[in-house]
């Protein structure tokens, strides 16, 4: 066993052993491209949405095609090496330092299957790629707030989706997956033909394997009702009291969260919200217009409004509720699971994030419940299905701040555990912050354990590391221990 920086160092140690003869073998087995460092492209291919995160393989392989996948891993597997895969590369954790980085963005493949109410996405596709194709049928997808996220990546890790509190998770209506796991095999998995590896990689991530595919339900919705309502929040201190109420009277219907945003003061921000902190009320409503209209009433008496765009419109128009942002950017997040929003929360909330607090940073609060708590017909791993709301804070990072950045959200984080039952994995963030422990917290004690039992038989070597890890346990070790 390897522990730290000389575990790093092994590795590296390791990764020198391979000759540049053994790349162009490599390079000769893939339809994809085949890079090292320095070389045109590299940097560019290496490059994620978050960009306060760089992978500095010893090699990457652009797939083309799953068995681009396993020729990656079967080499790495020779060479000693650790894997990671990147999609579109927003759920950045650990940075590789050497290794094989498996880049699938060049996997783009979508089919839609309206019969049979699914679609296929290949391992790079995005769900602005199957939203268009599946309203052609009146289905969607059970997408997040930003469809440019990858399919798969975003399934594996849960999918807390848009439209969670009336259809669930995303992982539950996973049908079948092509993974490519330790040992180099490309396996068709479903919750009959290996219900374990099922289980794990529904929530376990990129721990068990590379998938290269994935197959999975659509809902019957159309349209709905959604838009936001913008307050300023220093004029209306009392925003979160008044969702929490809410949200205790509204029907799995109406989808909602409440963000609180320091707008910049730059003309190109809408006039109304330049320059102020923010309330931003996110409404998604499976209900007709006309219920949404009424759901939505409480909360319009909260404040004077600075901005009101709810409205009726197609599915297809649903990424422009939460607006997300396209441009890759720098940041720090982290993120809890809340079991409790009593007053004492809000305050505490508020310390740290609120108008006057001393450093921006952009929080989301998600009303979880509905058919989110539900059990899904195919157990998976996805864990805190009974949490109430998750709260997600992301700090953008300038210059040398990010030091600082870790350093507020792990305060934050820290006054927040008396109401905190776990983490969120899609919504945690990186270094520090994508630690072993803190994704023990994305599980149940019994579900890591297995977890960590499956990981021994599936890849024991803890190939599939640079990411939120699940070390495989050993012998008599009920928690995990590092076979690397």
């Amino acid at each position: 066993m390897f522990a730290g920086q000389d575990r790093s160092r092994w590795h590296r140690r390791r990764s020198r052993t391979v000759e540049r003869d053994d790349f162009d073998s490599l390079a000769a087995r893939t339809e994809g491209p085949v890079m090292l460092p320095g070389q045109e492209g590299f940097d560019e291919e290496r490059t994620g949405f978050n960009l306060a995160v760089r992978h500095r393989p010893a090699v990457i392989v652009g797939a083309a095609r799953a068995e681009d996948v396993v020729a990656a891993v079967v080499f790495a597997a020779a060479h000693g090496l650790p894997v990671a895969v990147q999609g579109t590369g927003h759920g950045f954790s650990v940075a590789a330092e050497g290794g094989v980085l498996v880049t699938t963005r060049r996997m783009d493949e979508v089919r839609v299957d309206a019969a049979a109410r699914s679609a296929y996405a290949a391992a790079g596709a995005r769900f602005e790629q199957v939203i268009p194709e599946a309203a052609r049928h009146g289905l969607a997808p059970l997408n997040g707030s930003a469809p440019h996220v990858g399919v798969v990546s975003y399934t594996l890790g849960g999918g807390l989706a848009l439209l969670g509190r009336s259809h669930g998770w995303a992982a539950d209506r996973v049908l079948a997956m092509d993974v490519v796991t330790a040992d180099g095999r490309l396996r068709h998995v479903t919750a009959d033909s290996e219900p374990d590896l099922y289980w794990a990689l529904l929530g376990g991530r990129d721990n068990f394997g590379i998938v290269t595919g994935m197959e999975f339900g659509l809902v019957p919705v159309a349209r709905l009702y959604g838009g936001g309502l913008f307050f300023d929040a220093e004029r209306t201190p009392g925003i979160l009291q008044a969702y929490r109420r809410w949200t205790a009277t509204v029907p799995e219907e109406m989808n909602s969260s409440v963000a609180l945003i320091p707008f910049p003061d730059d003309p190109q921000v809408p006039e109304p919200v330049r320059g102020r902190h923010v309330w931003h009320v996110r409404i998604a409503c499976t209900g007709s217009a006309e219920a949404g209209e009424r759901l939505v009433e409480p909360l319009r008496q909260a404040g004077s409004r600075l901005l009101e765009n709810l409205r009726d419109m197609p599915y297809e128009q649903s990424a422009g509720i939460h607006d997300e942002p396209r441009v890759p950017m720098p940041w720090a997040a982290d993120n809890a699971f809340l079991t409790d929003l009593d007053d004492a929360a809000i305050r505490t909330i508020l310390r740290h994030t609120g108008p006057g607090a001393a450093r921006p940073a952009i929080v989301e609060l998600r009303h979880l419940g509905g058919a989110l708590t539900r059990r899904p017909v195919h157990p998976n791993a996805v864990g805190h299905r009974d949490a109430g709301f998750v709260l997600a804070v992301l700090t953008p990072l300038t210059g040398d701040s990010a030091v600082d950045e870790h350093a507020f959200l792990d305060s934050m984080f820290k006054d927040l555990q008396p109401w905190t039952s776990g983490r969120f994995l899609n919504f945690m963030g990186h270094g520090d912050t994508a630690d072993e422990e803190r994704t023990r917290t994305a599980y149940t004690a019994d579900d890591h354990r297995r977890l960590t039992a499956l990981k021994a038989d599936y890849d024991p070597r803890n190939a599939f590391r640079l990411n939120y890890n699940i070390r495989p346990c050993t012998p008599g070790d009920a928690n995990g221990s590092d076979t690397s």
